[in-house]
């Protein structure tokens, strides 16, 4: 009988396994060592970032004229208002305008009914005629008396008797002329014209009505619109300013809407007003505007600008510039390390959203319109561009 002897063949992947285990040992021990170590060693503070550059938005001050007003409210009046009303007592015939029309000095604007005053003058024209034809007889008869006086046929009684009646017709001859001429007159005034260059307002009496001398109602109104008046007031410690002005020359004035968001008309300053209103401290003033296109009406309230002076090269920065301190006004600059820095200013006038500084400013500088609730001395500044410049590049 044959035997097998069976040997076991020795395991070959042991040794690996057994080195992997020993280098995952050899790791977690480096690891707890450099732990161990990194406790026991002073930690290093990891550096600070820089702080991040304040974004802003500047201006360069402009040097230019600028011109100063002084504003205040007035009210838009007519140069002439005329109530048309009758001279003459009779029927109103006809109306020659249109409710609102433009009319001019002369035209004829309603008729009355001329048939009347047509009669008498037409008999005023004939007592014309029959004095004359009496003076002249009484002129020949006197030549003739005068004549047989020289020859002594009649007495001197008889020649100034008839001289007396040449001097009654003469006088009769002037009286009925005047009546004429008053016929006349009356006669003119059946035809009623407009006394100015005006526009006309609403009808008030309509044709076939009988009007009268003493109606208080009148036919129409003309209002005169060129040119026009402004009467505005100021404040009377503007008196002394508005008052050089005028020394100094004609002083331009400007009507504005009441927001002022609209230049309606310009003119010039007519007169200040002779008496100051103690009640409200005011001083009235007079302006007059020509009124070409009907820009101003009567009974317009208006913002009156009244030009003052003007500053000669003046500094101007854009008053969001301007801030308010403690110790008065100030801006914020850009020094040339592009760093923020505080500059006190003296500000003037603010016109259309400019501001005159009349002392602090060069005008090299750059100064801060925009973020500076986030600005102080000595921050780092990141100039940005406006948003009305960009979308001005980008047209």
């Amino acid at each position: 009988m044959t035997s097998i002897r069976i040997v076991t063949e020795p395991r070959r992947r042991r040794k690996p396994a057994i080195l992997a285990a020993a280098a995952i040992l050899a790791i977690a021990g480096g690891s707890a060592a450099a732990f161990w170590l990194a406790g026991t060693e002073p930690t290093i503070a990891a550096p600070e970032p820089s702080s991040p550059a304040v974004p802003v938005e500047v201006a360069t001050p402009a040097v230019t004229d600028v011109p100063v007003y002084l504003d205040g409210l007035g009210t838009v009046q007519a140069n002439y208002t005329v109530n048309i009303t009758t001279r003459v007592d009779g029927e109103l015939q006809s109306v020659m305008f249109d409710e609102g029309q433009a009319v001019k000095k002369g035209d004829v604007l309603a008729i009355i009914d001329p048939r009347p005053f047509q009669a008498a003058d037409d008999q005023a024209a004939a007592k014309i005629k029959q004095d004359q034809a009496d003076l002249a007889n009484a002129q020949y008869l006197l030549g003739k008396d005068q004549k047989l006086g020289q020859q002594q046929i009649v007495t001197q009684e008889t020649v100034e008797q008839q001289q007396s009646m040449v001097a009654s017709a003469q006088a009769q001859l002037a009286q009925d002329q005047a009546a004429k001429e008053a016929a006349d007159v009356s006669l003119s005034y059946t035809e009623i014209r407009s006394p100015i260059d005006g526009r006309t307002g609403i009808r008030r009496v309509d044709p076939g009505n009988e009007v009268q001398t003493t109606d208080t109602t009148p036919i129409v109104t003309i209002t005169q619109t060129q040119p026009i008046t402004v009467i505005s007031t100021l404040r009377e410690d503007d008196l002394d300013a508005v008052r050089n002005a005028l020394k100094a020359g004609p002083v331009d004035v400007t009507a504005m809407s009441m927001d002022q968001s609209q230049q309606l008309a310009s003119g010039t300053l007519s007169l200040i007003d002779n008496v100051i209103d103690q009640a409200s401290g005011t001083i009235r003033i007079k302006s007059i505007f020509q009124n070409k296109d009907d820009a101003l009406w009567p009974g317009q309230f208006v913002t009156l600008r009244v030009k003052q002076q003007t500053l000669q090269k003046a500094v101007t920065i854009p008053s969001a510039a301007l801030e308010r301190g403690e110790d008065g006004f100030f801006v914020y600059i850009i020094d040339a390390a592009g760093t923020a820095a505080v500059r006190k200013v003296t500000p003037g006038p603010i016109e259309n959203g400019r501001a005159v500084i009349e002392k602090g400013l060069t005008g090299n500088e750059q100064v801060v319109t925009s973020g500076q609730y986030r600005l102080d001395v000595g921050t780092h500044v990141s100039i940005q561009q406006a948003a009305a410049a960009q979308a001005a590049s980008k047209e």
